[in-house]
């Protein structure tokens, strides 16, 4: 299973961390240079954020293309990118004021657009529901409309990532894997992984980041670890270390690092030394403080307190 690191930081697709990235159109666009990918990423549509700020698409699908196919070419290594699917969660459609089979049509109907626009872009088919008939239905929709999904080399399962650790989920995953479906989960949670990790080929979290707003900075430029690139590898490491653990199952490894990630930054001419660096905590305290750290959501709660990768060992 390849598993991708959510990021808000478009910058870390040029550093080689040795982890597939996951990377939101919504922190892309509008930048006037973009990142060269030193190794595989996805695009996420931020559709979820989009329709529950406005109710509704603000960017057509020609723009939408013209924004993935620019990404593909600048940027460069991308596996695939999300279309501008319609979440069914309750909260957004009270705010599109629109029916579960509403956005299934317009979801369906985006990916044939999209497909249409532009053949060559890997856009994946992302399937719709609450219910394992609603996910079934969606499935129908696609195939009746000439969509083979199991010949398609990712097929999306949206809307289940405030629900994943249920087992309705898991059922839902199955019964979908059942299809020959290869399968990626959105949003994923540890417990919800451990439960159907051996029915998907990929998922991915940003759930790092919102655990590390509750965790001091390992340095004094560090607030918070809500950004911070050591911590997020470091859960990512634990995250496949407790999956191996639950299911037997074996996800993708890391890629190698040929040069360590850096957060060093240089001061203009003339502003002086950098404040506070004397008072900057030691390599041996910042690895302390981040061996404390664990991944409460895991059913092994022995696996947060493996070793962690330290700066000098990503």
């Amino acid at each position: 299973m390849r598993f991708y690191l959510g990021t808000h930081q478009p910058a870390w697709l040029s550093r080689d961390l040795g982890v597939p990235l996951l990377v939101s159109h919504r922190r892309l666009a509008g930048r006037r240079s973009l990142p060269r990918a030193t190794g595989p990423w996805a695009l996420d549509s931020g559709g979820f954020t989009e329709l529950s700020l406005y109710g509704a698409w603000r960017t057509d699908a020609r723009t939408y293309v013209a924004a993935v196919r620019r990404y593909a070419e600048e940027i460069g290594q991308l596996d695939w990118a999300a279309g501008q699917d319609w979440m069914v969660e309750s909260d957004v459609r009270a705010r599109t004021g629109a029916s579960l089979r509403t956005h299934q049509h317009r979801t369906v109907a985006n990916y044939l657009q999209l497909r249409e626009l532009a053949p060559e872009l890997p856009f994946i088919a992302t399937l719709q529901g609450q219910s394992v008939a609603d996910y079934q239905r969606c499935a129908d929709l696609y195939e009746r409309h000439g969509v083979d999904l199991a010949a398609l080399p990712r097929v999306g399962v949206g809307s289940i990532c405030r629900r994943q650790h249920s087992g309705e989920v898991e059922q839902i995953v199955h019964s979908l894997a059942g299809r020959g479906l290869r399968l990626h989960t959105f949003g994923a949670k540890v417990l919800g992984l451990a439960r159907y990790a051996d029915a998907v080929c990929s998922s991915d979290s940003l759930s790092w980041s919102f655990r590390g707003r509750h965790v001091p900075g390992c340095s004094p430029s560090h607030r918070s670890e809500s950004n911070c690139v050591y911590f997020a590898l470091a859960w990512h490491t634990r995250l496949l270390a407790s999956l191996a653990a639950d299911t037997g199952d074996h996800p993708e490894p890391r890629r190698p690092v040929t040069s360590l990630p850096t957060t060093k930054r240089t001061r203009a001419p003339g502003h002086g030394p950098r404040p506070h660096r004397a008072s900057a905590p030691t390599r041996p305290a910042t690895r302390a403080r981040r061996e404390r750290l664990s991944i409460s959501d895991s059913p092994l709660a022995a696996a947060a307190s493996r070793p962690h990768p330290t700066r000098s060992q990503p």
